[in-house]
């Protein structure tokens, strides 16, 4: 069984940044693809960046270059660097972790990010 919890969201200034982190549980970290995703009220949930068990990543476009996405497997935690925030930014934020091999795939509960103007 795995559980993920988030940390690091909050209220900050458009041109603001914060770090969000996602401390796992379990064994299968190392060995899972990771991920961020976000749900602004009223719209789909949507993938923010990806992080694969190699290392490579995956950003949204309205994400590149301003979001960085990373994992220390010794933690069993992910990360994701937000810098320049704009309101659109605004959302929950969840954490992924998605182990094709063993069919499984668990979130975490989210974590509120709000970029005031």
């Amino acid at each position: 069984q795995v559980q993920l919890v988030e940390s690091g969201g909050g209220v900050v200034q458009a041109g603001g940044s914060l770090r969000l982190s996602c401390a796992a549980s379990g064994s299968i970290f190392s060995i899972s693809a990771l991920g961020w995703y976000r749900q602004a009220p009223g719209k789909q949930r949507e993938s923010v960046a990806t992080i694969s068990t190699f290392g490579r990543t995956d950003y949204a476009d309205s994400v590149k270059g301003r979001f960085t996405i990373s994992r220390d497997n010794a933690k069993k935690t992910l990360y994701l660097q937000m810098n320049s925030l704009n309101a659109g930014d605004t959302a929950v934020y969840f954490c992924n972790l998605r182990n094709i091999a063993g069919g499984m795939n668990y979130w975490g509960q989210g974590t509120q990010v709000t970029v005031s103007s």
